[in-house]
C-alpha cells in the first residue's frame, strides 16, 4: 500500500463509533487525509468541529442538491458561514443539481432555483479562490459546465461522475477532475470512463457512508477500499500500480492545495 487520500467522504454522517474507527485506522491503511464534504449548514458546522479535532480531516462546506433548497434566510446564513470560515476549508461542496430527486421522486421539480443557488456558490468559490466539489450527472452535467465556463471556474471536481461522451470530452478539455469510487470494480459504465479520462485529472473517493456491492457488499464503507480502486484503475489503464498511486496522490494534493 502507498499513501492515499479519500477525495470525497461524508464523515459527519457516520455514527460516532464508525468515525472513531476510521480515524484510528487511517495510519494503518496509509490514508493521509479525508476530504469531508458537507450536506447542509448543520453538516458544515459538524465538519468544522471534526476538522478542529483532527487536522487530517480537510473540510468542504456546501449544501447537497438532492434535497430541498435552503430558505432565503438559510442561504444567507450559509453564505456568511462560507465567507467567515474560508480559512478552514479546502473547497465549497457538495453542491450541484438534483438529478436523482427529479428522476425518482419529483419529476416536476423546477430546476431554475437550484441553478441559481449553484451559480451563487460558484461565484463565492471564485471570490475566495476555492475549488468546487460537484454533484452533477447525466443531463445536468452540461448545465453545470455552462456555469463553470460562464465564470471561468477551472477548479472543479465532479465526484462519482456519470455522463455522455460529449460532456466527458468537454470536461477533459476544461481540465476538470473526476473521482472514482469502489463501484469501479463492478460497474462497466464507470470502467469505461476510467479508460477514457486522463489519469492526470483523476482522484479516488468512497462517498461514505454510501454502501457498495460486489466485493464490498454488507461492509461499512471505509477509506481503505480506495486501495482496490487504485489497483483497478491501474489494471484498466494498463499502468504500473505504483505510478497510479503517485499520480492520483499528487492530483489530490495539488487540487486541494494540501
Amino acid at each position: 500500500m502507498k499513501p492515499i487520500m479519500d477525495a470525497h467522504i461524508h464523515l459527519d454522517m457516520y455514527k460516532q463509533k464508525e468515525q472513531e474507527t476510521i480515524l484510528q485506522e487511517m495510519e494503518s491503511y496509509k490514508v493521509e487525509a479525508l476530504i469531508a464534504v458537507s450536506y447542509s449548514l448543520l453538516s458544515c458546522k459538524r465538519n468544522l468541529e471534526l476538522h478542529k479535532m483532527d487536522p487530517r480531516i480537510k473540510v468542504a462546506y456546501g449544501h447537497h442538491p438532492e434535497q430541498d433548497l435552503p430558505s432565503r434566510k438559510n442561504q444567507e446564513e450559509l453564505e456568511r458561514f462560507l465567507l467567515s470560515n474560508s480559512g478552514t476549508m479546502v473547497a465549497i461542496g457538495e453542491i450541484g443539481l438534483p438529478y436523482y430527486n427529479m428522476q425518482k421522486t419529483n419529476p416536476s421539480l423546477s430546476l431554475d432555483p437550484y441553478v441559481h443557488f449553484l451559480e451563487r456558490m460558484i461565484v463565492i468559490a471564485s471570490q475566495i479562490k476555492k475549488p468546487v466539489v460537484l454533484h452533477a450527472v447525466y443531463d445536468h452535467a452540461p448545465i453545470v459546465c455552462d456555469l463553470l465556463e460562464k465564470h471561468n471556474s477551472k477548479q472543479a471536481h465532479f465526484h462519482w461522475f456519470k455522463g455522455d461522451a460529449k460532456t466527458v470530452e468537454r470536461m477533459i478539455e476544461n481540465g476538470y477532475h473526476v473521482s472514482f469510487t469502489p463501484d469501479c470494480l463492478y460497474e462497466p459504465e464507470i470502467q469505461e470512463l476510467i479508460q477514457r479520462y486522463p489519469i492526470e485529472q483523476m482522484m479516488v473517493e468512497t462517498d461514505g457512508p454510501w454502501g457498495f456491492k460486489g466485493p464490498f457488499a454488507n461492509q461499512m464503507t471505509h477509506p481503505k477500499m480506495i486501495h482496490a480502486v487504485i489497483e483497478q484503475i491501474a489494471t484498466l489503464k494498463k499502468l504500473p500500480v505504483d505510478d497510479v498511486y503517485q499520480q492520483i496522490y499528487l492530483n489530490t494534493k495539488m487540487f486541494y492545495a494540501l
